[in-house]
């Protein structure tokens, strides 16, 4: 049976037509139903156009867990005591809003069951930092706030981030954009992350909560974003197989630990805002285990 036409479907076309406008018809055919098969656009408009349709915000992403089939096990772990739950994690009761900040293992359900977890505990007021691309889950969309560095996104960029730190929501961000890469030395781990965490923390005085995600992708992923390195490729090619990923870890179980809130004030000139980035990463990782 076809699916019905739905706003909250993705159709690969669109989205090519959108991003390069009168030039989509030099992408050859062949490619095309390669991506389509890759990101595997019939599973998922399977849940965008009939189980998910309608559906936005956090109601979206608890239906895409489901739907996912994962177990999400939520923690914190405070000077080294380790808690089910979130009850340690303070509220925003007081008028303070959080810069949560997580390690980006899966590129998927990461970011949906981070997203899940963290409108849970503060009423759905939380706004994402995310690539434009995202933009196409219309159900996402209203936890967005979409980063394009190229294009005219690119140059809205401050503005967006602005935006978003000057919102009374809580902002989470991947810090290293990209999902997780396994080095030279076997180890899965973030690439740099990015300091603007805490740069605007800092100018909003914001508390950063350090978050680590649990899990890891294929070894075909890895390999693929090797190539993608060594081969200087200007085109993200690991990020198109993503929704493959996220199709393999169907029905996994993922832990997620909250680690103690680290008052914007620790950010003081002792350091540069982009060693800052790395201690802070260095934090989440201690989560771990």
């Amino acid at each position: 049976m076809a699916l019905k036409e739905d706003k909250f479907s993705i159709d690969i076309d669109k989205v090519l037509k959108k991003k390069l406008g009168d030039k989509a018809w030099l992408v050859p055919k062949f490619i095309v139903s390669w991506i389509k098969r890759t990101i595997h656009q019939d599973w998922i408009n399977k849940h965008l156009s009939e189980e998910g349709s309608g559906q936005e915000g956090v109601e979206w992403l608890d239906g895409c867990l489901k739907y996912l089939n994962c177990t999400i096990h939520v923690r914190t772990k405070i000077d080294g005591v380790v808690k089910e739950g979130l009850d340690d994690i303070p509220d925003n009761s007081d008028g303070r809003y959080f810069t949560i900040v997580s390690n980006h293992p899966l590129g998927g359900q990461d970011g949906i069951a981070l997203g899940s977890v963290v409108c849970h505990k503060y009423d759905s007021k939380m706004v994402y930092l995310v690539n434009d691309l995202l933009m196409n889950l219309k159900g996402l969309a209203p936890l967005c706030v979409p980063i394009n560095k190229t294009g005219k996104n690119g140059r809205d960029f401050p503005r967006m981030v602005e935006a978003a730190f000057q919102s009374e929501k809580n902002v989470v961000m991947f810090p290293a954009g990209l999902c997780s890469r396994m080095g030279e030395d076997g180890v899965i781990k973030d690439l740099e992350w990015k300091k603007t965490f805490i740069s605007k923390s800092v100018q909003y005085k914001r508390d950063i909560i350090p978050v680590h995600f649990s899990g890891r992708n294929s070894d075909k992923f890895y390999r693929i974003a090797r190539w993608c390195k060594r081969l200087h490729l200007k085109i993200n090619i690991a990020m198109i197989y993503l929704p493959d990923e996220m199709y393999k870890n169907q029905g996994k179980s993922f832990t997620v630990t909250f680690g103690k809130p680290i008052p914007w004030q620790t950010f003081d000139k002792s350091k540069t805002a982009k060693e800052w980035a790395q201690w802070v990463k260095d934090r989440v990782y201690e989560l771990e285990g």
